[in-house]
């Protein structure tokens, strides 16, 4: 498509009140505009794309196919946007800022400590963070709406920058209560006679989890629960009735507290790393170079 014929934002916000709000009227009401002007914006848009984007079904408007792609569009578009002003305020009110992504794997045990240790020694500093998924966190730091994250999974793009920042392994775990926990180690062949609760397949440690069992002959671990949480899948392990397969660093407060027992698998070793990615703009960025100092000093 020619920049000539890019679509208008305001075209995209329209298009995105009328899904969300739940007609034309209460997008009109948002946008401050007639419902005359969202009909025209609306059809400015279809002619853009050469599509019908919406099509009225009984007394509702609904999104065609075409048009359930132009909506995800139009939704990323604006939160970049949205991001982008945000960005530009703090630029421009000369902040000494950082805009930081973490998955939820790394936030949920240790993004606190790590802000709260980061706020003590660098009080003149802020910083802002979001939990998100390994692909919506590399889009955001190759396009510099972002200047550090902490992933689970090294991105390559031209633009980001990665280093190693811990080394880790998935491991099988359970409840004191469950009826393996007495075992030290089991063979792969006894994966199989587990049922276990997992993390989500689009998930950094899952991807990794499926890639190793099938390099060991696993296709497929049996379970009947897939969860996106960590955390989440610890309160149901304590329940006695699954096992799971867990980063260490999110456990070990629960092996130590004897929560969660560790039981080895023969010939099954899943090593991971985390990684520290930046966007290259942000090379000279003061705040970044001392929160990555402090995570590289800081023992987790």
């Amino acid at each position: 498509m020619e920049y000539k014929n890019l679509p208008d934002m305001k075209g995209l916000a329209t298009l995105r009140a009328i899904v969300e709000l739940g007609g034309v009227e209460q997008a009109g009401k948002s946008l401050n505009i007639g419902q005359p002007a969202v009909t025209k914006r609306l059809r400015s848009l279809e002619e853009c794309y050469g599509f019908t984007l919406m099509q009225r079904k009984g007394r509702k408007l609904e999104l065609t196919p075409a048009g359930e792609r132009v909506y995800a569009y139009a939704r990323l578009s604006l939160d970049y946007q949205e991001s982008l002003a945000e960005d530009l305020k703090n630029l421009n009110a000369g902040l000494n800022s950082l805009s930081l992504e973490v998955t939820p794997s790394i936030g949920e045990p240790l993004l606190p400590e790590i802000l709260s240790n980061f706020n003590e020694r660098y009080p003149e500093f802020r910083i802002k963070s979001r939990m998100g998924y390994s692909r919506r966190i590399q889009t955001r730091i190759a396009t510099g709406l972002s200047d550090v994250a902490l992933l689970e999974k090294a991105p390559d793009h031209p633009d980001i920058l990665v280093q190693k920042w811990l080394e880790d392994e998935l491991i099988l775990v359970c409840a004191p209560m469950h009826d393996w926990s007495n075992k030290t180690t089991i063979s792969l062949e006894q994966l199989k006679q587990i049922t276990f609760v997992l993390r989500e397949p689009q998930s950094s440690s899952r991807i990794l989890l499926d890639q190793k069992l099938k390099e060991a002959g696993i296709e497929n671990l049996p379970h009947n629960l897939e969860v996106g949480s960590n955390d989440t899948i610890i309160e149901m392990l304590n329940r006695g009735r699954h096992m799971s397969f867990l980063p260490r660093f999110t456990v070990a407060n629960a092996l130590n507290k004897g929560f969660l027992r560790h039981i080895r698998v023969n010939s099954l070793k899943i090593k991971s790393t985390l990684w520290i990615a930046r966007n290259s703009s942000s090379i000279n960025n003061p705040v970044a170079e001392v929160f990555i100092q402090l995570l590289r000093t800081q023992s987790i």
